[in-house]
């Protein structure tokens, strides 16, 4: 006789100001439950790169199943039948017709949308709303954050950073309107505090105090809470809850680490506490965080700035002390190219770590890759001819068993990327005619 409580899938663990959300248990869905009351929800995500990438080393050469893996795509080449890569693509709408300089304002502004910002340095920007905010605002209600969204590199929000373009465009790729970026999140301590340690509403505000008083930890104040729920749960339950508490401490742990070894500033410079010191590990705890975010169905949509578009990071750790945006003009320069080749598969190496946590984290019938589709690429394709065209795209993910993966797939020259967020845009139930420039849906995402 099956006698389990059946848990609601919005059930958290509480305790003084903190709410915990779980991942899918088996005792949220009902015994013997038909499969279409388990099926996992589908997550896209979209992760930017700035400054273009080094199309030679990235492109393959080969269409269909049988492609290669050029040196900056290596890193993922143990998930090629988990993900496509899309040649072909092109934002049109990230060219100046005739506004004259700007490609980088223009890049970031029209990854996600398909629209031509308005070149204005004010408070008058004009964009378009962005393919995740058009999907937030249709499914968002089901989860506790209709979006996430996160980046590694701080940027302003006013004032002219490109050629007369609004910084608003080049540190925004999520814009939920026309005159409404919304601007990453950069400090891991401020997402987990929202993730985990929020407030409800009507809560007492101390209870934060109190918390921040006695610097515990936040699952300290929802250990009575959770021991009861583990009493109630199977093995399998059990070893699922434990093991996703864990993650949650680990990712706690690392941002009080990165909080005590901050960089000493100088006067009048100031940055959010909780940022680690080296680039590579403050990437691994956003990319956690939005495994977390994925795992508890607190969000299903998120986008991940890697670095600002035009961005000027340097990266000592790879012995490359140069800045990334002049290296990008490089005017084939052997050694300036070579640099930036290695600086393209270092975010693709990070990015790959998390391809690797997506796999390994279950999630219902399969894994959170399996119910998830994960767009990489960049608004730029070569960096020092500021090329609209033949944009590098990788999609990560099999979207619940929607798209067919393990491809190259090679479209027409000029094919508008909005076509394919058209196309990801039905899988997460969202239908919409047309974003952007779009002419049409991607076809051949699901055949050959």
């Amino acid at each position: 006789m099956i006698t389990r409580k059946r848990l609601s899938r919005r059930t958290v663990l509480r305790g003084m100001g903190t709410a915990i959300a779980l991942p899918a248990l088996d005792a949220m869905f009902p015994a013997f439950a038909a499969p279409a009351l388990r099926k996992a929800p589908l997550r896209i995500a979209f992760v930017y790169v700035p400054n273009g990438i080094d199309m030679p080393n990235w492109t393959p050469r080969e269409v269909g199943a049988a492609f290669d893996f050029p040196r900056i795509l290596e890193p993922l080449k143990e998930f090629r039948e988990d993900m496509m890569v899309l040649s072909g693509l092109t934002h049109n709408n990230g060219r100046a017709l005739g506004d004259g300089p700007g490609d980088h304002a223009r890049a970031a502004a029209s990854f996600l949308t398909g629209v031509h910002p308005k070149k204005t340095s004010g408070a008058d920007i004009k964009n378009g709303p962005s393919v995740d905010q058009i999907a937030a605002q249709r499914v968002g209600h089901l989860t506790r954050f209709p979006s996430l969204e996160l980046g590694c590199e701080d940027g302003r929000q006013v004032g002219n950073c490109d050629s007369g373009y609004s910084c608003a465009y080049s540190n925004s790729i999520s814009w939920r309107s026309a005159t409404t970026p919304m601007p990453p999140e950069i400090n891991p301590r401020m997402v987990f505090e929202r993730m985990f340690g929020g407030l409800e509403p009507g809560e007492d505000p101390a209870a934060r105090a109190r918390r921040e008083k006695y610097k515990k930890s936040i699952l300290d104040f929802v250990r009575e809470d959770a021991g009861r729920l583990r009493g109630d749960l199977g093995p399998t339950d059990r070893r699922k809850l434990d093991e996703y508490l864990y993650a949650v401490r680990d990712i706690e742990r690392r941002i009080e680490a990165a909080e005590k070894n901050a960089v000493q500033l100088p006067a009048g410079v100031t940055a959010p506490q909780g940022i680690p010191v080296e680039f590579a590990e403050h990437v691994q705890l956003m990319f956690d965080l939005m495994t977390v975010a994925f795992q508890t169905d607190s969000t299903r949509i998120a986008t991940f700035m890697i670095g600002r578009e035009g961005s000027t990071r340097t990266y000592r750790e790879i012995g490359i002390s140069d800045a990334h945006h002049p290296l990008t003009h490089h005017r084939g320069n052997e050694e300036m190219l070579a640099k930036v080749s290695r600086i393209n598969r270092y975010h693709v190496e990070q990015f790959a770590n998390w391809v690797r946590r997506l796999k390994s984290t279950p999630d219902g019938d399969g894994t959170l890759l399996d119910h998830s589709t994960v767009v990489y690429g960049s608004g730029l394709s070569d960096g020092n001819r500021h090329w609209h065209h033949e944009l590098p795209v990788a999609m990560i993910g099999r979207a619940n068993g929607t798209l067919k993966t393990g491809r190259h797939v090679k479209y027409p020259g000029e094919t508008p990327m909005a076509n394919l967020f058209l196309a990801l845009l039905d899988r997460v139930g969202v239908p919409a005619e047309t974003l952007g420039d779009s002419n049409g849906k991607l076809e051949h995402l699901t055949d050959l």
